[in-house]
């Protein structure tokens, strides 16, 4: 059997607030039975959740000098096979990958724990736990998305990071137009006048699709950029799958520009 890292306490303090917190953690009831199943003593079971999650932990640690029955612990709670609820599964997952990914350990979504190189700074760790940012990445999104709200991102703060890219969009028009407006204006002198073309626009098909381009960017600047300038975070509620579908699009229309041609005026 291979002997799992030592956990500092610290960790496992945070490991047993994840556990035992109060709208995704385990009731008492679970907790004893789990950490029995487990080969964990039930230390103190008259403690609050998170303390006897703490305390059946480091007992276990001080015995063994290992973290593997923690681990295991972990590994069964979380586990998609036995656990209905996918969102909390996701939440629990990417918490605890957060925390031990400085040791070099990740939960996998089936489950299981897996070795990995382990992080160093705290943005890598938050980096690995956030699933946006990971599926973005997986989906190979346009590199100017993460140049304007890959901070923003990591912190899993998806209101802003729409507005950011939104805003990096329009800036990226201003750079290659040369046009120095904003807003639909800026949208509809370059690209209805037109001084870029994001095709040969020759025909009355490529014309077309000119024109739907020049509608999208509309319907992003009217959604997702003007709104949010204008109206406080609390107002304009944002789902990380609501953020993906926006920032989906968002790399389609620079993906786009990447080919698009200035008109000598």
């Amino acid at each position: 059997m291979v002997r799992r890292k030592i956990l500092e306490s610290t960790t496992l303090e945070r490991l047993a607030k994840i556990l035992g917190d109060t709208e995704y953690g385990l009731t008492g009831t679970q907790i004893g039975q789990y950490l029995g199943l487990c080969g964990l003593n039930d230390r103190n079971p008259s403690l609050t959740k998170w303390k006897r999650l703490y305390f059946s932990f480091e007992d276990y640690q001080y015995r063994h000098q290992c973290s593997n029955g923690i681990l295991k612990f972990i590994n069964t709670i979380v586990n998609p096979k036995y656990l209905s609820d996918k969102e909390k599964f996701e939440n629990w997952q990417a918490r605890i990958n957060e925390t031990l990914s400085y040791y070099g350990y990740e939960l996998t979504d089936e489950g299981r724990f897996r070795e990995v190189k382990a992080a160093t700074t705290i943005s890598e760790a938050q980096s690995r736990a956030n699933q946006l940012l990971a599926t973005l990445q997986s989906r190979n999104a346009h590199k100017e998305i993460f140049k304007y709200c890959k901070a923003e991102l990591v912190d899993k703060n998806y209101f802003h990071a729409v507005f950011e890219a939104s805003k990096g969009l329009l800036e990226r028009i201003r750079v290659l137009s040369c046009v120095n407006t904003d807003g639909i204006p800026l949208v509809q002198y370059v690209f209805n006048h037109p001084v870029l073309v994001i095709n040969d626009y020759e025909t009355k098909q490529q014309k077309d699709e000119q024109k739907g381009f020049e509608a999208i960017m509309e319907g992003i600047v009217n959604m997702f950029r003007n709104p949010q300038a204008h109206q406080p975070k609390i107002e304009w509620p944002m789902t990380e799958q609501d953020a993906l579908e926006i920032l989906s699009l968002l790399s389609y229309c620079h993906r786009r520009l990447d080919n698009a041609k200035k008109l000598v005026e």
